[in-house]
């Protein structure tokens, strides 16, 4: 890390407390950034600081680092607004909203009441032989090679097949829904992040209004009945409400996936655990969400106000990093360490009332990508000769992972 007063400071942060941190970079580096970077951070860093590239495009926001004052935040709504904060329809000059994820209450409580219905546990649960079915297919692709390209043909694709499910769109344009995902989550300019939103809402607005005029048995269909303040929702509301799952679902998961299949090709014998003790796997991917943690997103202020003697003014961004509130020595005892019997709850997932819509989902899926895997495929280690690197930024990943087994 390293001071970096080139980028512009507002008035009201310390020069001594910018700072630019390697975890936001955006680039790939060698090392694990749970491992090294984030206890740095823990170790040099106080409760607040103002890190200069915490947002794309060298956008500034403070930073947060105890677990204590992250959920404070998350049960502050009125002093802390979610609106607009990924700025992806501001990218392209629009200002619709990321449903839920981008509304306040109450607003939000009334679009969670129609939408939790549909990814409530039991709703969720009844995919899971589709999962199994999923899972075992890309396995079977691979298995008998004795190596595989994990990202590229597993992590990838099995939460994508998912939502592509669910959403009744094209199984066979993955490869190009991926790097309209990639254009929107994991580059460094707004050019680029503007040019995968427009992909996006032109495809999602075309299918959109091809379920107004054919109506199917999938889920845009039904977003037509859901309701808000007595009346139906509208056509930005719809569309923000698939732009979420589009790119919700084509991200986050994946990630996790990478990470864990990393760890436990690197840790021999926390695999050979789990393998000799697969009744542990459900505990353990709470664990994994603890500990590996990929998203870092955001509260815009809403006033001004102090924390920690630091004035923050309306509109700072702050980040709500999962990664670093995960590794918080302060509330986790021995953050480093992977403890499959670990019960301590992690924010992963969402807190308070922003829990994530699709969590049951995603654990669902964790939990059966692992069990599938640790079947089906001997014990397995990164491939003779190939690095890892881990991409640092907003969404903490492993963009390549080649694995090998006996």
């Amino acid at each position: 890390m390293s001071i970096d007063v080139s980028d512009h400071i507002p008035a009201h942060v310390p020069a001594d407390k910018a700072i630019s941190l390697r975890l936001f970079d955006r680039v790939v580096v060698p090392e694990c950034p749970q491992e090294t970077i984030i206890p740095e951070i823990h170790a040099t860093l106080g409760p607040i600081t103002w890190v200069t590239n915490i947002f794309m495009a060298h956008q500034g926001g403070w930073l947060l680092t105890r677990m204590e004052d992250i959920q404070a935040i998350l049960r502050d709504g009125e002093n802390f607004t979610k609106r607009g904060m990924g700025k992806f329809a501001q990218s392209i000059g629009e200002d619709w909203l990321v449903i839920p994820t981008e509304t306040d209450p109450p607003a939000h409580a009334q679009y969670r009441e129609a939408l939790n219905p549909y990814f409530a546990p039991q709703r969720m649960a009844a995919m899971r032989d589709n999962l199994r079915e999923r899972a075992a297919t890309l396995i079977n692709g691979f298995k008998e090679r004795g190596h595989c390209d994990f990202v590229h043909e597993f992590s990838e694709k099995f939460p994508i097949y998912i939502v592509l499910d669910l959403l009744g769109l094209p199984q066979e344009r993955m490869g190009e829904f991926l790097q309209w995902e990639k254009e929107i989550l994991h580059t460094r300019t707004m050019e680029e992040r503007a040019s995968g939103v427009r992909k996006v809402q032109a495809y999602l607005k075309e299918q959109i209004a091809d379920r107004r005029a054919n109506p199917q048995d999938d889920y845009i269909s039904r977003i037509f009945d859901y309701e808000i303040d007595g009346r139906k929702w509208n056509d930005d509301e719809i569309f923000g409400h698939c732009f979420n799952l589009f790119i919700g679902g084509l991200d986050t998961v994946t990630s996790m996936l990478g990470n864990i299949f990393t760890f436990l090709a690197r840790y021999p014998d926390r695999q050979a655990e789990l393998r000799a003790n697969p009744g542990k796997i459900v505990l353990a991917v709470e664990e994994f969400f603890r500990a590996f943690a990929p998203v870092s997103v955001f509260r815009i202020a809403a006033r001004e106000m102090e924390l920690h003697g630091q004035k923050i003014m309306p509109g700072d961004y702050v980040a709500i990093s999962t990664p670093v509130a995960g590794r918080d020595p302060d509330f986790y005892d021995d953050p480093g360490e992977i403890r499959f019997d670990r019960r301590g709850q992690h924010i992963s997932l969402g807190y308070g009332i922003h829990k994530c819509l699709g969590m049951h989902l995603a654990r669902l899926e964790l939990q059966t990508a692992l069990e599938e895997f640790l079947k089906e495929i001997p014990p397995f280690r990164i491939k003779d000769g190939f690095e890892v690197g881990y991409f640092v930024g907003n969404i903490l990943h492993v963009p390549e992972v080649h694995l090998q087994w006996d």
